[in-house]
C-alpha cells in the first residue's frame, strides 16, 4: 500500500495527474478488493466502497474506464460468492476499524488527486477560453477593419459600383459614380431592382447575372449592354461577385462604361476589314473569306466563283468631272453590286474601281457552276449599265468582268483572284462591257509578262536601250528636224519594239526612269551635232510619258540634262500626248510655259485621239501639231480621215502652229497631205528609224538635207 502511495504522490509531482488518479484508484479498488477478501467477501462494509472508484474513473478518466472497472468487480463479486458458497475464503480477517482507516486513507488521496485534476483542467478550460476571447478580438478588429476598407474603396471607386441582393435584385447600395455613368440617384435606386428601372434591356439579364455566378463560382467577369436613365444603350463591363451582407447573399458589381472603348474597337474593326468610302469589305477581309470559302467547298465538294469587275474609263471621267462625282459613282456601283447577289455571297471593293464579287456555294458540276456564275455577272452587268445619276450630271459607266472558279483543287488563296484578274484583261481586251472566264493559256501571257518585266528592269541596269532616228522633211524633201524613237538590244530577245515594251513600261512605273534616261541620250546627241555642219541644224523631238511630264521634278529633269550636256536647248523638241490634258491642266500648262522660256520647243502628238478640248488646246505654248498615222493611213479611201486631217490643219493654222503628218508611207499620201495643206511629213515614204550610224552615214550623202521620197 505503501508503495501504491508513494507511486502516486510521485506522478502527481510530475503533474501527471490522470495517471496518479488511475494508478490510486486502482490502488485502492485493489485494497478493497484484498480486504473484502480476507474479511467476510461481499458481506464485509468496504465491498460498498467500489461504486466511488467506479465513479471517479468515469468522471477523471474515461467512461470506458468505468465500465472495465463495472466488469471486473462484478466478476470479482460473483467470485467472491462462488468462494463463500464453497467456504473458501479464510476464517481469521483484519480488525474493522483498521480495514476503514485504510480505505479512508486512499479514499482521501483519490479525492484530493480529483479535486487537484479538476483545478487543473478548470485552469487550462479558462486559458483556452482566454485564447479563444483574444482570437475573436482579434478577428473582429481585422474584419472591422476589412469593413472599413470595403466601404472605402466601394466609395471612392472610380467606375459605378453596387450591391444588390441575390435573390430579388434589390439594390442596397450605390456609389456616387453610379450617378455619374447612369444618371440614377441613390434616392431613386434604394429598394428597386434593376429590372425594375429597365437597367437591362430584357428581364432575363439579372437571372443570367446569378447563373453565371453559379456557373464560374463567387466572381466572374463580362461584357453586356445597360441602359442609361435617358434610355442610351450602354457597353459596360461587369466585374462582380457573390459577397454576405449581414447574414444576406449580395451581388457587389463593380460596372465600367465602356461605349467609347467598343466604339473605337469597332472603327478600327471597320478600318481593318472594310473600304471607308463604300463600306464594303476590304481586299485583307475578302482574303479571308476566301480562304474559308475554299476550305468549305473542299469539305462539301462544291465549287465557288469570283466576279473580277473593274469600270471602263473610271478615271477620263474620274479626272474630267471632279473626284467627288467619282467617288459617288463608285458608291452606287457599290450598292448595284450588292442588290444583285446573295445575302451569303461577298462583294468587296479592292481599291479604286475595282471590285470583287464572291459567290459561294455552286454546283460541283463545274459547267453548271460557270453557267450560275454567268447569270450573276450578266445580271450584274445590265444594273451597272444603267445610268448613274450625280447631281447633276447623269452618266453611263460600262464594266469588263472576268469570271473564274475555285474549290476544284487545293490552291493558294492567291491564285483565284489571280485568274479572275487576267480574265478581268482578257474582257478588256475583247472591247470592254464583256465578260470574259479565265482561259488558261493566259498563264502563259503573264509567265511571259512577268520575264518582260524582270529583263526590262535589268536593261535598264546594263543600258541597253539605244534611240533609232527617224527624218522629218518639208516640202521638197528638206530635212528638218528627226524623232528619237527608242529601242531595246535584249541579248536574248533580239532588238525589241517599244509597242511590246512601252506598255509595260507605263503599268510598272519603269517609264519614268526610262524616260530620263533617253531624255539624256537625246540631248547628248544633240550637243553631238551642234558642232557638225550638216546636222547642226536639226531638231530632235522626244517623246515624253505622261506619267513623266507629271513628275514634281520634271522641268528640273530637263534643264539639269540640258545644261549636263551642253545640248542647245532650241534644237530639242518635246512630244507630248492629249492624255496629258486630262488632269491639272493649268500645272501642264505652267511646266510647258518655263521650258518654253528657255527654248525648248513643244509638239503635240497623235493629235485628234485623245482628249482634244479645244479651250484648252489654244491656251498651250505648243509649236506643232502631229497629224495621226490612223488617219494618214486611210486618207485616201475614207473621206473620214481625210476630213479629219483637213481639220487638223486648218486648226493649226489658225492658232498659228506648224503641222507635221507621221506613218506617210507612199507618194499619193504625201500629195493628198500637201494638196490640204500639210507641208511637213514623217515616214517610210522618207526613211525608216535608223540606228545613229545609218543616219549619220545618210547625213554625209550628196544632197543632203534633202531626202528624196521613195518606197520603201
Amino acid at each position: 500500500m505503501s508503495a501504491v502511495a508513494l507511486v502516486g504522490a510521485w506522478l502527481l509531482g510530475r503533474k501527471q495527474y490522470q495517471a496518479a488518479v488511475i494508478w490510486m484508484a486502482g490502488g485502492v479498488w485493489v485494497t478493497i478488493t484484498g480486504i473484502a477478501l480476507f474479511h467476510d467477501g461481499v458481506r464485509t462494509p468496504i465491498y460498498f466502497a467500489h461504486p466511488i472508484v467506479v465513479i471517479f474513473l468515469g468522471w477523471v478518466v474515461s467512461t470506458r474506464a468505468a465500465i472495465v472497472t463495472v466488469v471486473l468487480t462484478s466478476a470479482t463479486t460473483v467470485g467472491f460468492i462462488v468462494a463463500d458458497a464453497l467456504g473458501w475464503l479464510p476464517a481469521v480477517a483484519p480488525t474493522p476499524p483498521l480495514l476503514h482507516g485504510i480505505v479512508q486513507v486512499f479514499v482521501l488521496l483519490l479525492s484530493a488527486a480529483l479535486v487537484i485534476y479538476l483545478v487543473q483542467a478548470y485552469r487550462k478550460r479558462l486559458e483556452q477560453m482566454q485564447r479563444a476571447s483574444d482570437e475573436i478580438a482579434h478577428a473582429n478588429a481585422v474584419l472591422r477593419q476589412s469593413e472599413l476598407k470595403f466601404a472605402t474603396a466601394f466609395a471612392s471607386s472610380p467606375v459605378a459600383a453596387s450591391i444588390a441582393t441575390l435573390s430579388e435584385g434589390l439594390i442596397i447600395e450605390v456609389n456616387a459614380n453610379f450617378e455619374r455613368d447612369f444618371g440614377w440617384t441613390m434616392a431613386e435606386l434604394k429598394g428597386r431592382t434593376a429590372l425594375g428601372l429597365g437597367l437591362w434591356p430584357d428581364g432575363q439579364r439579372r437571372q443570367q447575372f446569378a447563373e453565371i455566378l453559379n456557373r464560374h463560382g463567387r466572381t466572374v467577369n463580362y461584357e453586356t449592354i445597360w441602359h442609361h436613365r435617358n434610355g442610351e444603350r450602354r457597353n459596360v463591363s461587369i466585374a462582380g461577385e457573390i459577397i454576405e451582407l449581414d447574414g444576406v447573399p449580395c451581388i457587389l458589381a463593380y460596372t465600367t462604361d465602356i461605349t467609347a472603348r467598343k466604339a473605337a474597337e469597332e472603327q478600327i474593326q471597320r478600318l481593318a476589314f472594310f473600304d471607308p468610302l463604300t463600306h464594303l469589305p476590304n481586299r485583307r477581309l475578302l482574303m479571308d473569306r476566301l480562304e474559308q470559302a475554299i476550305a468549305s467547298c473542299t469539305r462539301h465538294q462544291r465549287l465557288g466563283a469570283l466576279l473580277y469587275i473593274d469600270l471602263d474609263n473610271f478615271k477620263t471621267l474620274n479626272d474630267s468631272y471632279g473626284h467627288d462625282k467619282g467617288d459617288l459613282l463608285l458608291k452606287q456601283v457599290g450598292a448595284r453590286l450588292v442588290e444583285g447577289v446573295r445575302d451569303g455571297d461577298t462583294v468587296a471593293r479592292l481599291g479604286g474601281d475595282e471590285f470583287v464579287v464572291m459567290l459561294e456555294d455552286l454546283s460541283g458540276n463545274a459547267m453548271e457552276a460557270a453557267t450560275q456564275a454567268e447569270t450573276v455577272g450578266r445580271k450584274i452587268m445590265s444594273a451597272l449599265n444603267e445610268s448613274y445619276d450625280i447631281r447633276p450630271l447623269s452618266v453611263q459607266s460600262t464594266p469588263s468582268m472576268g469570271i473564274t472558279l475555285f474549290g476544284a483543287q487545293h490552291e493558294n488563296i492567291e491564285e483565284p483572284l489571280k485568274r479572275a484578274d487576267l480574265a478581268m484583261y482578257q474582257a478588256k481586251a475583247a472591247g470592254r462591257n464583256t465578260i470574259r472566264f479565265y482561259d488558261p493559256r493566259m498563264q502563259a501571257m503573264v509567265a511571259e509578262r512577268a520575264a518582260l518585266e524582270r529583263d526590262l528592269r535589268l536593261a535598264l541596269q546594263l543600258n541597253q536601250f539605244v534611240l533609232h532616228y527617224q527624218p522629218q522633211v518639208q516640202r521638197g524633201g528638206l530635212v528638218t528636224g528627226v524623232e528619237a524613237l527608242l529601242r531595246w538590244h535584249q541579248p536574248e530577245r533580239g532588238l525589241v519594239p517599244p509597242v511590246q515594251f512601252i506598255a509595260l513600261a507605263e503599268e510598272t512605273g519603269l517609264i519614268v526612269p526610262l524616260g530620263e534616261h533617253v531624255l539624256d541620250m537625246a540631248c547628248e546627241q544633240l550637243a553631238r551635232w551642234a558642232g557638225q555642219p550638216g546636222v547642226a541644224h536639226l531638231t530632235l523631238s522626244v517623246n515624253v510619258s505622261p506619267r513623266q511630264f507629271q513628275q514634281d521634278n520634271f522641268v528640273q529633269q530637263v534643264l539639269d540634262a540640258l545644261a549636263r550636256t551642253g545640248a542647245p536647248p532650241q534644237r530639242l523638241k518635246l512630244e507630248i500626248t492629249e492624255n496629258l490634258l486630262i488632269a491639272n491642266v493649268d500645272e501642264v500648262i505652267a511646266k510647258m510655259a518655263l521650258l518654253k522660256a528657255r527654248g525648248v520647243g513643244f509638239s503635240l502628238d497623235d493629235f485628234g485621239t485623245g482628249y482634244s478640248s479645244l479651250s484648252y488646246l489654244k491656251r498651250l505654248p505648243l509649236d506643232q501639231l502631229k497629224i495621226d498615222q490612223g488617219f494618214v493611213r486611210d486618207i485616201l479611201v475614207d473621206a473620214n480621215d481625210a476630213a479629219i486631217a483637213r481639220m487638223v490643219i486648218v486648226l493649226a493654222e489658225s492658232l498659228g502652229l506648224d503641222v507635221m503628218a507621221e506613218g506617210v508611207e507612199t507618194t499619193e499620201q504625201q500629195q493628198a497631205l500637201h494638196a490640204q495643206g500639210c507641208h511637213a511629213y514623217q515616214g517610210y515614204l522618207y526613211s525608216r528609224p535608223l540606228p545613229i550610224e545609218a543616219f549619220e552615214q545618210l547625213a554625209q550623202q550628196p544632197g543632203w538635207p534633202i531626202l528624196e521620197p521613195h518606197h520603201p
